[in-house]
């Protein structure tokens, strides 16, 4: 029952335009708080396997407890035990952990962020139900075991698989589907890092390299703070770092350190990315089943893990560490090389196959980076600040932000995990640096240049006037329906004298049950098609669409689910009619042919339509005042020749004139007749 309230409000408005319409926000207030509920939950389940597969695994068997930041735990640096046993725990955590993910879903393997990237763009945010948990599970013990790899790849793939799940649930449109995902990528990491409008923002930018999925912010806003609420009301809500608010800007002089910080940042942003898509591509070339890879390279990490082992696991509490004068309880060779080493361990982990992520080894690499900088400095150079906090936070932001095009969630993501807002004005000099030396060079490759490079977008932005019409101005109506309780073959007969290849299925009251094509036929032994119902040889959750969505959407909906027609729904699934690609070709070339453009929505109640005046129309050669347009028409601007014209009761219309007015939806097709036919369609009373 609440799933098909919920339903009818998830299916009631559409996101694609605008969610400033009532309809639109109201569905996703409420597919918001359901995908911030899971992510919150989520990133709670996951943050708690890892605090037990690190006390049992990497902790109870090498004897090594990495230090945690202070807003999770206490800081302390602990003596390892075992250190000879961290390379046999490293690599039986590797094999075991994506043993799993190789078994049952491949498609979860390394970090996750660039796997629910690509789901958006290329697979219409389709996310397999079961990749959250095995994801949850292997990257779990794979960083528990010392792994080094982040939090936010599996918090973000477990919170977009839930809302790509969500949205088939809701029987969801393609593009509100993809809007889920991202949604979801943006809960989770917003809720494991305690960062929500870092979180909701990174939804929106992490998709493109020059480009935002604007679409994505008003509902990531929502679901990011539900996640973070409740990760909050079970593990807290100070920020991971701790409040760094003592440090701020405040010599003009370190403006010159900030941005030689910056190009650092960049180079070794660089350094980062290229060494892991190198590790990557080595790792798959190897003639090796794809299970054992990873636990070579758990082997290699262990084996360098007993040098370094400040280089394992997430690496968070050493860059606490790094934060105050406790960094000179470092040796000073350990913080040059830890930048470096932090690359290698994570390349080495995760780019073997390993479950994890690379945006918390990203901070952490910023953070030593930024912490060997003011050691080297301090001593030396004037107005340097008195402790290596600022740098550390800054370099933080610079070096992940520009490596993954995400500048401005970075930026908001780390100032909430330290507590600290008053370092974004350096912030800004570092990460536009850093940005600036990065180039198109990125380490995320699903990322795409922009929304017009994106399949999500390829209707609209090749084809820009088919997001302004509507599937109900181009659908079939009145098209031959089944009944679920009439026998496969009398279906298969009316088909058969309709010349079709499918049919919706229809119950009582018009409502949509199903359909049922040839291909559901032929599966049905031709001696018992007589005796099978089309209930039991039907496809019961067909792809449909809505009267009121764009015909661009409608497109992408039948190249993505390779179906020749799609039933015409409306918000409680009353059969329309059908559409398909032929009729989105003529109600195109119509609309070409007539000029005539549906602009985006003013509101629920209302929209804009621009109609060009046609040579004989009905209002041609007529003012305003005498036009005598439909009731609740209004006429708000008049272009011709390329000048505006203030529309006035005694301004003539003529033909080629292109006049905007606001209707109500319902009147499109009449004023549309005023415009182009030389009669109305009907009757109409004086305005």
């Amino acid at each position: 029952m609440t799933g098909g309230i919920i339903g009818k409000i998830a299916r009631g408005g559409s996101l694609g335009r605008g969610v400033e319409s009532t309809r639109a926000l109201r569905k996703w207030v409420v597919l918001g708080l359901a995908i911030g509920v899971i992510a919150g939950l989520g990133a709670v389940l996951f943050y708690t396997a890892l605090e037990w597969a690190t006390k049992l695994l990497i902790g109870g068997i090498a004897g090594y407890y990495p230090p945690k930041p202070a807003g999770e735990g206490t800081t302390v640096v602990q003596a390892i035990r075992h250190r000879w046993l961290i390379p046999v725990v490293t690599t039986l955590g590797a094999l075991f952990g994506n043993l799993l993910v190789f078994k049952f879903a491949p498609e979860a393997e390394g970090h996750g962020t660039d796997a629910a990237i690509d789901s958006f763009h290329h697979k219409g945010g389709q996310v397999r139900p079961r990749i959250p948990p095995i994801k949850l599970i292997a990257s779990a013990i794979t960083i528990g075991s010392g792994g080094s790899g982040g939090r936010e790849g599996p918090a973000a793939q477990i919170s977009a698989g839930f809302g790509s799940l969500l949205a088939t649930w809701m029987r969801l449109d393609t593009r509100d589907r993809r809007i889920a995902v991202a949604t979801g990528m943006g809960a989770g990491i917003g809720a494991i890092f305690r960062a929500p409008l870092g979180g909701a923002v990174m939804a929106a930018e992490i998709l493109y390299l020059h480009d935002l999925e604007v679409e994505a912010l008003i509902p990531s806003l929502i679901a990011s703070i539900t996640g973070y609420s409740i990760f909050g009301a079970f593990y807290g809500w100070s920020p991971v770092f701790g409040n760094q608010i003592s440090f701020a800007f405040n010599h003009p002089i370190q403006l010159l350190y900030y941005a030689a910080l910056g190009i650092c940042c960049g180079l070794i942003g660089l350094l980062y990315a290229r060494a892991f898509h190198g590790a990557r591509h080595q790792v798959h070339r190897l003639r090796l089943p794809d299970w054992v890879k990873p636990g070579i390279g758990g082997l290699a990490v262990g084996l360098l893990g007993m040098i370094v082992p400040q280089a394992l696991h997430t690496g968070y509490g050493w860059v606490q560490v790094s934060m105050s004068l406790d960094i000179y309880t470092l040796p000073l060779w350990i913080i040059l090389v830890l930048p470096f080493a932090k690359i290698l361990f994570t390349s080495l982990s995760i780019g073997s196959g390993g479950s994890g992520g690379i945006f918390g080894p990203g901070m952490v690499i910023g953070g030593m980076v930024g912490a060997a900088f003011w050691r080297l400095a301090a001593g030396h150079l004037p107005g340097l600040p008195q402790t290596p906090a600022p740098f550390v936070i800054v370099a933080m932001m610079a070096l992940f932000g520009g490596i993954a095009h995400a500048p401005l969630a970075v930026m908001l993501m780390v100032a909430e995990m330290t507590g600290n807002l008053s370092l974004l004005g350096p912030a800004m000099v570092a990460v536009g640096l850093s940005y600036l030396i990065v180039g198109d060079a990125t380490i995320y490759t699903s990322q795409l240049p922009s929304r017009a490079d994106s399949p999500a977008h390829r209707y609209r932005y090749s084809f820009p006037l088919l997001s302004s019409l509507r599937v109900g101005e181009a659908m079939t109506r009145g098209p031959l329906s089944l009944t679920p309780d009439a026998t496969v073959a009398q279906a298969e007969h009316a088909l058969t004298r309709e010349g079709l290849r499918g049919a919706p299925v229809v119950a009582a009251g018009g409502v949509l049950v199903g359909v049922l094509t040839h291909a559901d036929i032929v599966h049905i032994p031709a001696e018992e098609r007589a005796t099978h119902l089309v209930s039991s040889a039907m496809t019961a959750d067909p792809v449909t669409a809505l009267a009121t969505e764009g015909l661009d959407d409608a497109l992408e909906d039948l190249a993505t689910t390779h179906v020749p027609w799609m039933p015409v729904v409306d918000a409680e699934r009353h059969l329309l009619g059908v559409v398909t690609a032929s009729n989105i070709t003529t109600a195109y070339r119509d609309a070409l042919t007539s000029g005539v453009r549906r602009l985006d929505a003013l509101a629920a109640e209302t929209a804009l339509l621009e109609v060009t005046v046609a040579r004989g129309a009905r209002v041609a050669g007529q003012t305003l005042a005498v036009a005598r347009l439909p009731r609740g028409v209004l006429v708000v601007s008049l272009r011709r020749e390329g000048m505006t014209v203030v529309p006035r009761g005694d301004t003539e219309l003529r033909p080629g004139d292109v006049v905007t007015v606001v209707v109500d939806p319902k009147q499109e097709g009449e004023v549309r007749a005023y415009f182009i036919e030389p009669t109305p369609r009907l009757a109409v009373a004086p305005s």
